[in-house]
């Protein structure tokens, strides 16, 4: 335990039912609970924080201690889908983060802050925008959401930090275009594979162009037939039936060229991924995105996916601050623009140099990390 705070404390929080079937536990479907681990300072302040992804467990993030020791109380929560990301919904994470910021409200806090990190940003930007404004009153796919505003108490600030802008615009960068049977992934266009040897960075304009437009075009493909098939089952089974959807496998889907070529929206990574050789993560048998419910792909994946990160930032009016790990393999430069000019006006930006996406052995810049997230959170 690090000095000056309390000990480390599970959260176990009561959320709303989601769709049927949403889970193989039937005690999670009758009392549907989220959990969260949290610590406070020694000496209680007025500010408290989440940290929260989507479907990563955000339950041993390395804020939890860090900001705690610096007088802001922080929880790391996960969603209903830690874990496993096959029907997620954003439109039900940003209720299971309102369930959170209730809990920290009724400790007695005066401030929330949300911290997105990673594909947590996306995530605090979709909740910030509904918060103040609910119109998400559909699901993609065009069931209810049910969404009232006692869902999704006001948050005073957001704190991103290696920011993804997005699930869907994730996808739509690294899906590999040189897909041509949806059935079969060694089924490629070798001019288009960036791991058949053809091809080799530098990339040119020429090539850079084509590429995008072969991405926007699969993507395009697996979009229109997700709407032709979930039309089949809802007039099969009807709308709202847990058989009105179905699980579906999208092959190889991390063929970034940033990933590759160092040139390309350049900053101070090594080449590969995140999550090491990105040949070996495209061809994986689990990777972001890999499988997924028709419902939920519509949610995060699709061009319609309500949770794109700065087009709900520019609808949110809360105070932002932006922190860019120079060295991360999976933001850009391009994408601390994005948010940039999304929160125009109200953002301060603070470039984290030699970051890289996790911190991974960094616990220098942690603690600086942590330094400007608590000097920012006293500040609302």
């Amino acid at each position: 335990m690090s000095s000056g705070i309390g000990d480390l404390r599970l959260a176990a929080i009561d959320v709303k039912p989601g769709a049927a079937l949403e889970s193989q536990s039937g005690l999670q479907m009758l009392r549907p609970r989220i959990w969260g681990a949290w610590r406070e300072p020694a000496a209680r302040g007025r500010v408290a924080a989440i940290v929260m992804h989507p479907a990563s467990n955000f339950m041993g993030h390395y804020l939890i201690a860090p900001l705690a020791a610096r007088g802001v109380g922080c929880m790391g929560l996960n969603s209903r889908y830690a874990g496993n990301d096959t029907l997620l919904l954003m439109e039900r994470v940003i209720q299971d983060l309102g369930a959170g910021v209730a809990f920290l409200r009724a400790q007695g806090y005066a401030k929330v802050l949300l911290i997105g990190n990673s594909g947590g940003a996306a995530l605090s930007a979709f909740y910030a925008a509904q918060s103040q404004r609910i119109t998400a009153t559909e699901f993609v796919h065009g069931d209810p959401t049910h969404l009232v505003a006692t869902d999704l108490p006001p948050v005073d600030g957001l704190a991103l930090c290696a920011a993804h802008e997005g699930r869907s615009r994730l996808l739509a960068r690294w899906i590999d275009p040189a897909v041509v049977d949806e059935h079969d992934p060694l089924t490629t266009d070798p001019s288009l594979d960036l791991y058949a040897g053809r091809v080799q960075p530098p990339y040119d304009a020429a090539f850079l162009q084509r590429f995008r437009a072969a991405q926007a075009a699969r993507l395009a493909r697996i979009e229109a037939w997700v709407d032709e098939r979930l039309a089949t089952l809802r007039a099969a089974y009807g709308a709202g039936s847990p058989a009105a959807d179905q699980v579906f496998t999208v092959h190889r889907t991390h063929a970034d060229p940033r990933c590759l070529d160092l040139s390309l929206d350049a900053n101070d990574r090594a080449l590969g991924s995140v999550w090491g050789d990105p040949r070996t993560v495209n061809a994986s048998a689990y990777a972001m995105g890999r499988v997924s419910s028709l419902t939920a792909f519509l949610s995060q994946w699709s061009s319609r996916s309500p949770a794109d990160g700065p087009a709900n930032l520019a609808r949110a009016t809360h105070p932002v601050l932006l922190l860019n790990y120079t060295a991360d393999q999976s933001t850009f430069p391009s994408t601390r623009d994005a948010w940039l000019g999304a929160a125009a006006g109200r953002v301060r930006s603070v470039d984290i140099r030699g970051g890289n996406h996790y911190l991974a052995g960094q616990p220098a810049l942690v603690e600086a990390v942590a330094d400007h997230i608590a000097a920012f959170a006293q500040g609302l």
